[in-house]
Formats: structure tokens, sequence, C-alpha cells
């Protein structure tokens, strides 16, 4: 009931600024509800605390990016397609929201243990559709029979985290979105000519 008011998601984007302005740890709540122009109360109507905000945030902007991700997918044909596209749109969505960008890529990972699982836990509807992209590849023949799905997810994932944390670490100086169709293309056909 509370995600559909609009405080919520004012809150909620306030966070992703506060956050990635001062660190998780400098974030005060009270940093937050500045940020979303509200008393610091409020923010207790929508949250219990600071860590219910961050999972939050990452449940929202996660949960908003796989439902993006599946339109863009349907009805395209191949999984390499669909590939290059995910890869594509993992880029611009960052790009387009460089504090969310940073809170993604540098602040959710200084978390504690608790904290990393929760959000783990979210994570699991994107590495779902790496999955499905994968699965989809060697039914229809596009990928070898033998590949490792676990693996290869993992390595699409790392490939595309690693690339966006060192565009952020390097103080987001080039363009993201630039990179989707080389990172795309080794993701596809590795290094060797062929």
């Amino acid at each position: 009931m509370k995600r559909n008011k609009p405080k919520y998601h004012q809150i909620i984007d306030a966070a992703v600024v506060a956050i990635a302005e001062n660190g998780y740890h400098q974030a005060q709540v009270a940093k937050i509800a500045k940020q979303a122009g509200v008393a610091d109360g409020t923010i207790y109507l929508y949250f219990k605390n600071k860590e219910d905000i961050l999972i939050s945030l990452f449940q929202e902007k996660m949960g908003s990016f796989v439902e993006k991700i599946q339109q863009v997918l349907a009805g395209k044909t191949t999984a390499a397609e669909k590939l290059l596209l995910l890869v594509e749109n993992h880029f611009a969505m960052l790009s387009e929201d460089r504090h969310l960008a940073v809170v993604t890529q540098l602040e959710l990972r200084q978390s504690n243990k608790e904290l990393r699982l929760k959000i783990n836990e979210v994570l699991k509807g994107y590495l779902q559709l790496i999955d499905d992209v994968l699965k989809e590849g060697v039914e229809k023949g596009e990928f070898k029979a033998s590949l490792n799905l676990l693996l290869a997810r993992q390595m699409i994932f790392g490939t595309i985290d690693e690339t966006v944390t060192t565009w952020v670490m390097n103080e987001q100086k080039y363009d993201l979105t630039a990179l989707a169709p080389e990172v795309g293309d080794m993701l596809l056909n590795g290094f060797s000519i062929r």
C-alpha cells in the first residue's frame, strides 16, 4: 500500500541521491528526509530504518529494470540479440542515473552480511533473466549444448557489473553505453579469430 503513495517514491529517489553523495554510513535519515523535502518522522511512516530504505530502493529500481528488460526482450527472436539488449539496457539505465550507479556499484557492496543477503535475494529476478536467455540460446542451437549455464551467467553478470564499477570508479568520464556492443561481442564470440 505504501509503495503506491507519491512520498514513498520521493523518499526512494532522495535516498539514491543522499547515499550517492554522502555514502551509506554518512547518509543519515535526516539527510534523506531533507533531500526528499519531508519531515524526518515521515520517513518512518514508510520505512523501518535506513537499511529498509536501502533494500526498498534496490527492490524498486531493480524491479522496474527487470520489468523494462522483459518488455524490451519480448518479441526478439534470437538469444544473441536478447543478450546484447540486456547489456545495452543495463549500461543505459546506470548511465542515465549516475547517482544510482554509485549506490549500486559502491554503496551496496559496503553493507553488512545480512544486508548483502537481502540484496542478493532482490538480484535473483535479474539473474533469472540471464538464465532464461542462456537456456533459450542452448535450446535453439545458438549456444553450444555443453554450455555451463551457471558459469556463463556468472561471466555475463560479472563482466557487466565490473564494467560499470570501473566506469563509476573513473568518475564516469567516458560513455558507458558506447561500450555495450563491444562487451556484447566479447561475451558472444570471445577473443579468438574464427
